[in-house]
């Protein structure tokens, strides 16, 4: 390779150890990144232009070997447990050791970004990547600086990516061989053995879930956010799978971006600067911004092609159902400038309910809203974790737990007061089954939900008659735009009235029995919106 990609010598990465490399890279455009990424022969051009990889064994986020070391900044702040496990910091400093030095001798890919759309609370990345699509993905996904940036930078996060180095767990401490370990003293993210982007992302995320709530007073949100022409914010929490990146990509409202925002006293801004959407089933006619959005420079993800072509086959799911692509933000036509809105309007709760008992759209008094949020039901859906191959149902704690390093209640308190404040409307979206459970019903059909969400947005849900859920309380509307009626009761779509009663039960006892862990922090409104279970079930 060529030195157009090496960087001057006052801006080295011996800082972080890595004296050593054959060669660093440093800020190569995603053309040279891509290109990069072919000669190596780890990667394909798809016949839109875009850059087709393979991660390697995972396909999906690894939640058991993601850890954050144990210091004097996190001991007492962070929720310890299976979400957020405890890293020796002595076993850090050695795998940290053992990374560069396998790094040495190899080329790397040095990429400076940044992290939070809001200039009050930019994080500066820089990001060391053994792969070239690994830098293009950093590339799609933070922001982007320009060329005054670059040579002013100085960066407060690192993160070292190094998918081809395997973890000794008797040695490095680790479960297995890959991991992503958070170290909040040395403001250090390192990456091993799992070529999966998403797991720098995710990193980056859960480090802003930290800093932000405990640092900085800002709300952290796992959603995504867009704008309407008349200057309103909404905001749709959920997780991977549950539509957040196809409901908020909507022709008619500008996207603030598709997954990770803050929310300060006055605004709601995006952490990221570009989207990572899933692919499974993609097709033009349905989802138009992500299918356009699939050309040079947009990183594909473990998508299978045609017979005898290079055209991708968004329905193949051998390798995976979690098949991805990121791309710019920009890439999007209708995009809110500045990736900043105004305090929201209206705020989705998205969840893909398995079991099709809860209504595809409930308005919530202000104790749902805290109850359902800090209960963030949904199923996980295949294919975005590695192991899951069908929809198994979870509760976690404001649509993010694996994602949030404090306790959900410091999340819960600053959302109920921003809403309070704001006068924000809630509404429940179940965007999973109706008509049965999953395997015997059947998926609401997006037309339908994108429906009852803009009926919802445009107020159009104000003046109509609502009916109480018997299990749930929720008030489900009766009538909205361009959607049948027999569906917005859930128990209107089963022939078996009593079996979607007994699924209707049995989904309530698992609310309750979930929710048993957050009581001793939950107020009487909020207790007052849990599901009362029928005691004939």
């Amino acid at each position: 390779m060529n030195e157009y990609g090496r960087k001057a010598e006052n801006a080295s990465i011996s800082t972080l150890g890595l004296n050593n490399v054959a060669a660093a890279y440093w800020n190569l455009e995603p053309a040279q990144l891509i290109e990069e990424t072919l000669v190596r022969g780890e990667g394909v051009l798809t016949n839109t232009g875009a850059l087709a990889v393979d991660t390697g064994e995972f396909t999906g986020r690894s939640p058991k070997d993601r850890f954050i070391v144990e210091d004097e900044i996190t001991k007492d702040a962070v929720w310890w447990g299976g979400i957020n496990i405890k890293f020796d910091a002595a076993k850090f400093d050695a795998l940290y050791n053992r990374v560069t030095a396998y790094l040495s001798g190899k080329e790397v890919y040095v990429r400076d970004a940044s992290a939070c759309s809001s200039e009050k609370y930019r994080l500066n990345l820089r990001l060391v990547s053994e792969f070239p699509y690994s830098n293009l993905f950093a590339s799609n996904m933070f922001l982007r600086l320009s060329e005054e940036e670059i040579a002013n930078f100085e960066a407060e996060w690192n993160i070292i990516c190094a998918p081809g180095f395997m973890a000794d767990p008797e040695i490095d401490g680790t479960r297995q061989h890959n991991f992503a370990i958070m170290n909040f003293s040395k403001k250090l993210l390192l990456i091993g053995g799992t070529g999966y982007t998403g797991e720098i992302k995710k990193g980056i995320f859960s480090a802003l879930n930290f800093i932000l709530p405990h640092q900085k007073n800002v709300l952290s949100m796992h959603c995504s956010a867009n704008v309407g022409e008349d200057g309103d914010t909404a905001v749709f929490f959920g997780l991977s799978g549950t539509g957040k990146t196809t409901l908020s990509s909507d022709p008619n409202r500008r996207l603030i971006g598709d997954d990770e925002h803050g929310w300060d006293d006055d605004s709601v801004f995006n952490f990221e600067g570009g989207c990572y959407a899933k692919t499974i089933d993609l097709d033009a006619e349905r989802e138009p911004q992500i299918y356009n959005a699939i050309k040079f420079g947009a990183l594909l993800e473990n998508i299978n092609f045609k017979d005898g072509t290079t055209e991708v086959d968004f329905t193949n799911s051998e390798k995976t159902e979690n098949t991805r692509v990121s791309y710019p933000i920009d890439f999007i036509d209708n995009i809110q400038p500045g990736s900043i809105g105004g305090a929201p309007k209206n705020i989705f709760f998205l969840t893909a309910d398995a079991y099709g008992v809860l209504p595809p759209i409930s308005k919530l008094t202000p104790g749902q809203a805290m109850y359902h949020f800090i209960s963030g039901y949904t199923a996980k859906v295949a294919g975005t974790e590695a192991g899951i191959t069908e929809p198994q149902t979870a509760f976690s704690a404001c649509f993010g737990a694996p994602f949030i390093p404090l306790h959900p209640t410091k999340y819960a308190e600053m959302l109920g007061d921003k809403m309070a404040k704001n006068n924000v409307n809630v509404w429940l979206i179940n965007t999973g089954w109706s008509g049965g459970e999953y395997g015997t019903g059947s998926r609401i059909k997006l037309k339908y939900t994108r429906a009852m969400i803009t009926a919802a947005l445009t107020g159009k849900l104000n003046g109509v008659d609502y009916t109480t859920h018997e299990i749930f309380g929720l008030a489900m509307p009766t009538s909205c735009d361009e959607v049948p009626t027999e569906i917005l009761n859930p128990k209107n779509t089963w022939e078996n009235k009593s079996m979607y009663d007994t699924k209707a039960n049995k989904l309530a006892e698992s609310f309750v029995n979930n929710f048993k862990q957050y009581e001793e922090y939950a107020n009487e409104e909020i207790m007052s919106a849990a599901p009362k279970v029928s005691q004939e079930a």
